[in-house]
């Protein structure tokens, strides 16, 4: 029944089948096949949304989509070009930042490379930057989205896992920012060797870093207001993310006057629609993985995994392979729950935080949003760039081993992600 589970899953990808569909066909027959009983499929599709941290996620998708469209995107950037980016390679550094800083408003890899994308892949163009270098460098520092808090991605972790998503959110802040951090050194280098962004290139621009940053300041408060609340214990996640629409919606209408009805009923369709994909994955998700735990495979898996070494850096690094080259398959959702159910065990048995589990485990997911040959952010990035996807190849491959030298600093040192939930309170 497992052999049936797992191989009808990825058959099922192979044939370009959705995700969900993927996760729930294979599901059906198992529970059928196994005369599980029917009966059981409505409550445990149900059970797998009906969870209270949640909620949070279509409303950071609203948020994210909001504060997209009402300029805040266009104005952080500007500023962000004006206090760093007049110089050689200037751009990559205010696309890293900016991206980073972004992903503490949407949550979401594939949001903010399409948000920072759209502004920044024309800019760089113009400057000399190649759109495969563009596209590459886009991808990977959206991909800091779902580690800066608050990350959807987070969010889905601590529902499957029963941890607190306060303390998630506090421990991927140093992460994220050291994963943004990584990427600086490659980008830069990439940049000035190719020539990139030369300052004759740049046209006379006379707005002063005062004004700019006028224009910019409601966007700059949004994470402050957001992550603050967390923080300080104002909030609830969810409290947060109600904030976060609320906010955006002030900024959009009052503070900016950008938004009009016709452009919020359209916002209000785009985020229905993504918060629907994302809560289906999940529900259909949460069906696969009780039905792989009701027929004993994923224990089977997690005994099989323990049995390789009894060296607990051993097995972590093995968890990482799988979740490194699974991120190069299937989105960070699916293998949450594909694998999860397998490590949770694992985790118990060396006494590994789980809150740092989760944020190396996220940080991993996070590669593989940019790492070919299924790179979710490139595919967003490519198509703002009207390239395909093999010309980011030769660029994107630096910015991977970059990140991958963060995930190994933060899986080798706890610290760095516990610390601020430690003085937080929240572990």
């Amino acid at each position: 029944m497992g052999i049936l589970l797992f191989l009808g899953f990825f058959l099922l990808l192979l044939c370009g089948t959705p995700i969900a569909i993927a996760f729930g066909v294979p599901s059906f027959l198992v529970i059928w096949a196994a005369d599980l009983g029917t009966p059981v499929i409505a409550p445990n599709f149900f059970a797998g949304i009906a969870k209270f941290p949640l909620l949070a996620i279509p409303l950071f998708v609203l948020a994210g989509f909001i504060l997209e469209r009402c300029g805040i995107s266009q104005r952080i950037i500007y500023f962000a070009n004006i206090l760093v980016g007049r110089r050689r390679g200037g751009l990559a550094i205010v696309a890293i930042g900016v991206c980073v800083f972004f992903g503490g408003v949407s949550g979401s890899g594939p949001a903010d490379s399409a948000a920072i994308g759209a502004v920044l892949i024309p800019a760089m163009y113009a400057q000399g930057y190649s759109r495969g270098y563009s596209a590459a460098l886009i991808a990977a520092a959206g991909s800091t989205a779902i580690i800066v808090p608050p990350s959807i991605a987070l969010i889905i972790y601590g529902a499957i896992t029963s941890t607190s998503v306060p303390a998630l959110f506090a421990a991927g802040a140093v992460p994220g920012f050291l994963a943004g951090l990584s990427l600086l050194l490659p980008a830069i280098w990439i940049a000035r060797k190719k020539g990139y962004g030369n300052q004759q290139e740049e046209e006379k621009d006379d707005t002063s870093l005062l004004q700019a940053f006028r224009e910019a300041f409601w966007g700059l408060l949004a994470p402050v207001i957001i992550l603050g609340g967390l923080y300080g214990g104002i909030f609830t996640p969810t409290e947060a993310a109600v904030v976060a629409v609320f906010y955006s919606l002030l900024l959009g209408t009052v503070i900016y006057r950008t938004l009009t009805f016709k452009s919020i009923y359209s916002i209000l369709v785009d985020a229905s629609e993504t918060s629907a994909v994302v809560m289906l994955i999940v529900a259909f998700a949460g069906l696969f993985s009780w039905a792989g735990s009701t027929v004993g495979i994923l224990d089977s898996l997690a005994k099989a995994l323990m049995d390789v070494s009894s060296n607990q850096w051993v097995i972590l690094l093995l968890i990482n392979l799988l979740i490194f080259v699974g991120g190069m398959l299937i989105d960070a959702i699916s293998i949450f729950y594909i694998f999860l159910p397998i490590f949770i065990p694992i985790i118990h048995h060396f006494g590994w935080d789980p809150v740092w589990f989760g944020v190396v485990m996220t940080l991993n997911l996070a590669i593989g949003q940019f790492t070919p040959p299924v790179a979710v952010n490139l595919y967003v990035t490519t198509q703002l760039a009207d390239i395909r996807l093999e010309k980011t190849f030769k660029a994107v491959w630096p910015l991977v081993l970059a990140m991958l030298v963060a995930l190994f600093i933060v899986a080798l040192f706890p610290s760095l992600s516990l610390f601020i939930p430690k003085f937080f309170g929240l572990i």
